[in-house]
Parts: C-alpha cells; sequence; structure tokens
C-alpha cells in the first residue's frame, strides 16, 4: 500500500502513470534480484479432460512465506491456465502468452516481483502426450509429475498410473530405460565400478566385467522400467505394467521439483 501511495504522489495523482511507476519498480528489483536463487513455489499440473495430454508447470520464489501468499498462488494457477489454453511449445512461449489485459505473463510476474520484492520465475514447464496420461502431485506442493502410458487395451489404468507416478517422484529414475541413459552417465558409471573395484583389490583383469556387473545394477535402480515395484519388491515396474494389461508400458514422464 506504501509503494502505491508513493507511486501515486510521484504521479500527481495519475493512476494510469503511477501503474506504470510501479511496473518499471518491478522491472529494477527483478534486473536486482536476476541472480537470486529460487528455492521456494508451488508446482501445479493438470491433465486434458481426454487425458491425453498433461501439463506441469513450477513456479518458484525465494522464501517459503511468498509461495503461500494468494496473489502468488494465484499467479502460478495463472501460469497452469496459459499452459494448459496455449499449449506453448516452450517456456519462452509460454511467458509471452497475452492475458486478459492484453499485457504477457512475463510482465504480471514482474509486477509480482516488484509488489512482493523477491525473484520469482517459471523454472519449470513440460508437458506429456500419450494414450493415456496420468498425474500426481506431492502433499508438499513441490513436486508432480506426469506419466504418459499406451497400448491401454481398454483398461482403467489410472490407479497404476498413479502407483508409477508416485513410484517416479520417490525413486527419481533418469530414465525409462537403459537405452534412455545418455554415454556421459554410463561412461562415468564404468569408471566409477572400476575404481571401486580397484579399491577392493580386484585384479586388473577383472575390473571391465565388474564395471559391467555394477552398470547393469545401476540400470536397474535408476532406469523406471526395471526398477522394483515400490508396493511390491517381486515386481519390476516392467512386470507391473504386463500384470495389469498385456504390452501396457510406459512411454514418457516428468518429474518436477522446487528445493
Amino acid at each position: 500500500m506504501m509503494d502505491c501511495k508513493k507511486a501515486l504522489t510521484e504521479a500527481n495523482g495519475d493512476f494510469e502513470a503511477a501503474k506504470d511507476i510501479l511496473r518499471k519498480q518491478g522491472q529494477k528489483i527483478a534486473s536486482k534480484r536476476a541472480d537470486n536463487a529460487t528455492s521456494e513455489g508451488i508446482v501445479l499440473t493438470q491433465v486434458s479432460d481426454n487425458a491425453a495430454t498433461g501439463v506441469v508447470v513450477a513456479l518458484a520464489c525465494e522464501t517459503e512465506p511468498v509461495s503461500k501468499v494468494e496473489d502468488f498462488r494465484n499467479l502460478a494457477q495463472s501460469v497452469l491456465a496459459a499452459a494448459v489454453s496455449t499449449g506453448a511449445s516452450s517456456k519462452e512461449e509460454l511467458l509471452a502468452t497475452p492475458q486478459a489485459d492484453g499485457r504477457s505473463l512475463q510482465d504480471h510476474i514482474t509486477d509480482l516481483m516488484g509488489k512482493i520484492g523477491e525473484k520469482i520465475d517459471v523454472v519449470s514447464y513440460e508437458t506429456v502426450k500419450a494414450e493415456k496420461v496420468v498425474a500426481y502431485n506431492h502433499s508438499n506442493g513441490k513436486l508432480g509429475v506426469l506419466v504418459g502410458m499406451s497400448n491401454t487395451n481398454g483398461t482403467d489404468v489410472t490407479e497404476v498410473g498413479k502407483d508409477i507416478a508416485m513410484q517416479i517422484a520417490a525413486m527419481k529414475p533418469i530414465a525409462l530405460d537403459k537405452d534412455g541413459v545418455d554415454s556421459a552417465t554410463i561412461e562415468r558409471e564404468i569408471e566409477i565400478g572400476k575404481e571401486q573395484a580397484r579399491a577392493e583389490g580386484k585384479p586388473e583383469n577383472m575390473l571391465e566385467k565388474i564395471a559391467q556387473g555394477k552398470l547393469n545394477k545401476f540400470y536397474k535402480e535408476s532406469t523406471l522400467l526395471n526398477q522394483e515395484f515400490v508396493k511390491d519388491s517381486s515386481l519390476t515396474i516392467s512386470q507391473l505394467l504386463e500384470k495389469t494389461s498385456k504390452g501396457l508400458t510406459v512411454t514418457e514422464f516428468k518429474r518436477v521439483a522446487i528445493g
């Protein structure tokens, strides 16, 4: 309120000019705090009515109290609504989306930065398209997951989709299966495996074989379809899907977290 009063005084009572002053103030704050860390905020997900498309967005700020402010949460809902309505192909396109007043989403974010005095940023924007998309939001509001599945064969896979989304939230897989793991990660894991074996006194001619064995363990622990199902360790996720409906599989997933 004091900022508004000062702006009106500076603008000699001109309401529109005062709004411009406040917007410039927001831009100054945005510039000053551009390098500040944003480790708090909210993650929101939404799936289309036909469950073929899912969106997850993360709006971040600097401190937890700001993440609970109504204006911040309303802004997060505006970000989600823009993502759903436009199907923007990138974060930049999303931020350029015109709002009801004709100004961009980024302008509204900058305005709130001027009002609150903290850096606010859309730190993640992801989409998933599949035959069936299921979303999961963790209770702390800082973690969201989208899972895309195919070959449902008319089976209602909502519950298994939720279970798998919760698995992703908890176990943080880095890829669907070993084919999705990048070569740099594979090389690093092999080198770590060799060093561990060497430190254990294993002979040099056995290091490669031992490292490959450790790599296979890494695949089992770090790729979704090969992970043990947290609710039933007798099944891998791949086996759980097959048990639910023959040929059912996960084609894509996104995990977005703040903090």
